[in-house]
């Protein structure tokens, strides 16, 4: 069967794609290195704590200790960059019309939990998808909604006296920190579960983030050497 190049992901899509991954990673670590002054979260069932975030190896182990300034720096910089891409990526999907490929539709949530069982090889047919299948869809809105809760919270806690109003409606200080921390966490489960499917996906799904384009299946008689049209390249 032969295999032909189409176009998937634009280059602005790519760019803002891969301008998140390293100021999101930065952003990740920063917090951890001011999280290790007040390491105060943990999951908790009926009072007794079943893990700590995070252990004292943990610490040890990526030299944390005593860098708390460093992380401060490192977040309140960052989070600038963070936030503009963001808004740039947001921006682009509404002007673009990219969000229609993003945004769940009708029936998206009930055709991702058949996406998931078919990832787990608890059943056979995959449920027909475009660009993006619909648990990719609802996953893509959610991180986007994460990122902008995650600005909001951040602001909360990092101008409290300033911006004292927004910090109250967030529930206070320390409710505004829970939130904050928890959506960092998510990211993080996001951030590993992505990677693992990419890898699943296999290289030509990875190069579509990188050239624009993926190989697909042509279900043709056709020889791959007369496939050179406008809508794609033959390879």
């Amino acid at each position: 069967m032969a295999k032909q190049l189409e176009k998937k992901h634009p280059l602005a899509i790519r760019w803002l794609h891969w301008i998140n991954f390293p100021l999101l990673t930065l952003m990740i670590w920063s917090g951890i290195l001011i999280y290790w002054a007040n390491a105060v979260y943990g999951v908790k069932i009926f009072g007794y704590e079943l893990f700590h975030f995070f252990p004292a190896w943990f610490y040890e182990f990526f030299g944390i200790p005593f860098r708390l300034a460093e992380g401060l720096q490192l977040h309140f910089f960052f989070m600038w960059f963070f936030l503009v891409n963001g808004i740039i990526y947001v921006l682009y999907l509404a002007f673009s019309g990219e969000w229609r490929a993003i945004l769940p539709v009708p029936g998206s949530f009930k055709r991702a939990a058949l996406v998931t069982l078919h990832d787990l090889h608890i059943v056979k047919k995959l449920p027909a998808q475009g660009k993006y299948n619909d648990a990719q869809r609802i996953a893509y809105t959610g991180v986007i909604l994460m990122g902008a809760a995650a600005v909001v919270t951040g602001l909360a806690i990092y101008k409290p006296l300033q911006l004292s109003w927004l910090t109250n409606i967030l529930g206070g200080y320390e409710w505004a920190r829970w939130q904050h921390f928890w959506l960092t966490i998510a990211f993080v489960g996001f951030f590993v579960v992505h990677v693992a499917q990419v890898a699943l996906a296999g290289w030509s799904n990875f190069r579509s983030m990188v050239t624009g384009y993926e190989a697909v299946d042509v279900k043709t008689k056709i020889p791959a050497s007369s496939l050179n049209d406008k809508e794609g390249v033959a390879v």
